[in-house]
């Protein structure tokens, strides 16, 4: 079931969340091929996360260490998120000590709300963050509580704190989406925006928080490969049971990261790109591999029984929709919408090229499903590329 999207901040929307199972065959061979190997490449898989049974979800491991020491632990099962900015890891999956940060002697914390209600709550903790041969230091992350006390109102607001593996769906959230922060000037000139909060004894409230000290994007700091990332991931005819792929760190930094014929879709004004649809034009449109599905409004495409969130047409559709970006670049991407209880009758499998659901009007969500077959590329806002300055999304 998809649980909801992440909250939206600095203009972009982050994970679609989900669980279940599917139905078919094999792992996938590579087409084309993920770069195997290099500094900057980190392993993806799509297999059904710490606890199964998440579809398309792509995860990885990271490193996280004290700063400026050798106590390190590596975490499994971190799901990637070019939606969304920052790493979040669960609280309970890390062994090591990290140092505490601080906002005007207080401790501070950070809150992410779900738009089913449902939300993570944790301290701003300071890692130094390692994938391949990449490090990123003394990187504010949130490490999310289990707490069932303390959390201010404004943040929970009777939702359910997803603080554990099986709610989740993973062992946390690996950000690497087109901005810096996650929430930037906004939540560095005021308040209001519920994600930031002073902790002294006598209870959370929220404060303004300097850039700096935000939960920050941990590619952006990389001393080099530090402009954006590409994710590779092979074709998936339907459905699959596990596809490997590979995250590539920098865009244009090195022989395995160019751009090539890629062409590159630049935000609009409101901080996303636009997609025509049945005559629509969606100008909240957004390529999100924490999306497990293709989310868009269709009224005439029938919805699962179950009420777990998709389509589930009785054969399944040939569809069309066109992208354009702020710079003018448009083209036409094809896909297909299956029947999501069908494609989730096997348990075994993970990957689903045809997964699709309902969403808000006024929005494309291009979810896991388009990045199968396609070097998808995200650029960070600020920092130079071949393809000029991010943020940008090129395919």
């Amino acid at each position: 079931m998809r649980s909801g999207l992440i909250f939206l901040m600095c203009g972009l929307i982050g994970l679609a969340a989900g669980c279940g199972g599917g139905s078919g065959s094999s792992t996938q061979s590579t087409t084309p091929p993920p770069t195997s190997s290099g500094q900057n490449v980190q392993a993806i898989t799509v297999n059904g996360g710490p606890v199964g049974g998440y579809p398309n979800g792509v995860f990885t491991s990271v490193m996280i260490c004290v700063p400026g020491t050798s106590s390190c632990n590596t975490i499994d099962g971190v799901l990637v998120d070019t939606g969304s900015v920052g790493l979040r890891l669960l609280a309970s999956s890390v062994t090591v000590s990290l140092p505490q940060a601080m906002i005007n002697g207080d401790p501070l914390s950070n809150c992410v709300q779900f738009l089913d209600g449902s939300y993570l709550w944790g301290g701003v903790n300071t890692a130094d963050v390692k994938f391949s041969g990449e490090t990123a230091s003394s990187v504010p992350i949130q490490l999310i509580s289990d707490a069932t006390t303390g959390i201010p109102s404004a943040c929970s607001n009777g939702g359910m704190n997803e603080d554990t593996v099986a709610t989740l769906g993973a062992n946390g959230i690996l950000g690497v989406g087109p901005y810096l922060q996650d929430c930037g000037g906004a939540c560095a000139a005021g308040t209001g925006f519920r994600v930031y909060y002073e902790c002294p004894a006598s209870g959370c409230v929220e404060t303004r928080v300097p850039v700096g000290q935000q939960v920050q994007n941990p590619v952006s700091l990389f001393a080099t490969d530090n402009n954006g990332v590409v994710l590779e991931l092979p074709s998936v005819s339907t459905d699959a049971t596990t596809v490997n792929g590979s995250m590539v760190f920098g865009i244009g930094t090195q022989s395995n990261n160019a751009l090539g014929s890629a062409k590159v879709y630049t935000f609009n004004n409101q901080g996303y790109i636009d997609t025509s649809f049945n005559s629509q034009s969606l100008a909240q449109s957004f390529i999100d591999s924490g999306s497990n599905g293709y989310f868009f409004a269709d009224s005439s495409i029938t919805q699962c029984a179950s009420g777990d969130g998709f389509y589930c047409p009785s054969s399944p559709l040939s569809l069309s929709a066109s992208n354009q970006g702020g710079n003018g670049t448009s083209g036409t991407v094809n896909f297909s919408v299956g029947n999501a209880d069908m494609l989730f009758n096997n348990v075994a499998d993970n990957a689903f090229s045809t997964l699709a659901g309902p969403n808000v009007s006024g929005s494309f969500d291009w979810g896991l499903p388009f990045f199968y077959g396609r070097n998808v590329f995200t650029a960070i806002e600020t920092r130079s590329t071949p393809g000029g300055t991010g943020p940008y999304w090129a395919y």
